[in-house]
C-alpha cells in the first residue's frame, strides 16, 4: 500500500503529485529543466529548452511558453510565497514574452534571458529560507 499519491512518471522523470515544499519545488525544478535547458545545441555545450525552440513559431509560441512558465508562478503560490516575489516573477515572464516577441531579435533574446531560470532561484530562496528540509545540493 502507497503512503502518499503516485508519483507521475513522464519520459522516466518522477514527478510527485503532492503538495508539500518537497514535491512542488520538484516540479518546479522540472519545468525549468524543460523550458531552459532540456536540449544542447549541436556542436557546443549551450543548453536550450522548450522556451527558446517553440518561440520561434510566431505569437502562439510566446503565448504557449509564457503559460508554461506561469506554471512556476501558480506553484510558487501554492508555497505561500509573498506577493511581491509572485509580482517579480510574472514581470520575468512578461518581460520574456514582451521581448521574445519582436522577430529574430526577440528569438536571440530568448537564448540570452532566461526568466523561468531566474523564477526558480526566487523559489530556491524561499524555501531554503522557510522550508530549510527541502534543501538539496545543486550540481
Amino acid at each position: 500500500m502507497a503512503d502518499g499519491p503516485e508519483p507521475l512518471r513522464p519520459m522516466g522523470i518522477e514527478l510527485p503529485t503532492g503538495n508539500d515544499p518537497v514535491s512542488i519545488r520538484k516540479r518546479i525544478e522540472a519545468m525549468e529543466h524543460l523550458l531552459e535547458r532540456s536540449f544542447t545545441i549541436p556542436g557546443t555545450k549551450y543548453p536550450v529548452g522548450l522556451d527558446s525552440i517553440i518561440g520561434l513559431v510566431p505569437v502562439i509560441g510566446d503565448v504557449v511558453t509564457a503559460a508554461m512558465g506561469a506554471y512556476i508562478v501558480w506553484e510558487a503560490r501554492n508555497l505561500g510565497i509573498p506577493k511581491w516575489k509572485l509580482w517579480r516573477m510574472a514581470g520575468n515572464i512578461a518581460f520574456d514574452s514582451a521581448v521574445g516577441a519582436v522577430p529574430l531579435v526577440g528569438d536571440a533574446f530568448d537564448l540570452a534571458f532566461r526568466s523561468n531560470t531566474r523564477n526558480l532561484r526566487i523559489v530556491k530562496k524561499h524555501l531554503d529560507k522557510h522550508h530549510p528540509h527541502t534543501m538539496v545540493i545543486d550540481r
